[in-house]
Parts: structure tokens; sequence; C-alpha cells
């Protein structure tokens, strides 16, 4: 079951019309070495297709993990759920939708995959990450300032 945002509260958002700035999206092209014996992606390799659009995610609010590691802090992923439509298959071109819809105490980023050409849904899948203090090694019960500046959210 998927979570919905709290529309009442101020630090959530309906994540069907997040800024533009917290969303952003990668195409790749299925390569021969992401099958697995029964010729479709290998349902592992789906975690590494996530990281390249949150990756360009991160980049898009100058947060990428050098920045993160700068700042004092590093995001352990500490969730993951993926929920399979349809395989993506040799040659295909997918797209991979990364948007940030929950930030105040733990940043949760929701994916979407998708046939590049028709648009068809493939995937669907969730992390969570938590703020850890790199100098004490403790996970924040907040998230860093930092973070929220990254966002444009004024504390």
């Amino acid at each position: 079951m998927e979570s919905e945002p709290l529309k009442s509260d101020p630090f959530m958002r309906n994540e069907d019309h997040p800024p533009a700035a917290w969303c952003a999206e990668v195409e790749l092209q299925i390569q021969f070495f992401d099958l697995d014996p029964m010729d479709v992606v290998w349902h592992g390799r789906y975690v590494q297709y996530l990281e390249h659009a949150r990756c360009a995610l991160f980049e898009q609010i100058n947060y990428n993990y050098p920045q993160m590691k700068a700042s004092g802090y590093a995001w352990p992923v500490i969730d993951l759920h993926l929920r399979y439509a349809a395989p993506a298959l040799f040659m295909q071109r997918i797209k991979v939708r990364a948007t940030i819809v929950e930030w105040q105490n733990r940043l949760k980023i929701d994916y979407l995959i998708s046939d590049a050409e028709s648009g068809r849904r493939l995937t669907r899948a969730s992390t969570v990450q938590v703020a850890v203090a790199l100098a004490s090694g403790e996970m924040c019960f907040a998230s860093p300032p930092i973070l929220l500046q990254k966002l444009g959210i004024e504390t």
C-alpha cells in the first residue's frame, strides 16, 4: 500500500505537484548484461536504475554524494520498495523518474520506470534515506538544515 502525504502538514506536498526541482528523469537503454536467464531484466538490476535517477535528482538540487559528505552527513537508504508491473526487455529504452515526496524527518523518493516510447508503466518504487552525522555516526531524527536549504525551504 503506497503512503499518501498528509495535505494538512506544511512539510509534506501532494506528490502529484512537487516543485520541478524536486523531480528528475533519466533515460536508459537495457543492456544484455542486465538480463536474467528468462531474457528479462533481472529484478536486482532495477536498484541500479533507481540510483541513476536519484543521482540526477541530487545533482539538480546541488546535493549529490560529494556535497552530502562535505556537509557532514551520509544519507543511507534504509528502506526500498519495488513493485513490478511489466518486465523491461533487451534494447528497450526506459525512463526513470525520481521525485522527492518527503523531507522533514527522512528523505523519501518515489520512482516511476516506464517505457520511453509508449509511456507504459513498468515499475514503481520508493526509497527512504535518513541523515547520519558523519562525525558521530548517529542517525538524525530530523533532516538537517542543509537539506532544507538545498530544497529551497525556509527554516
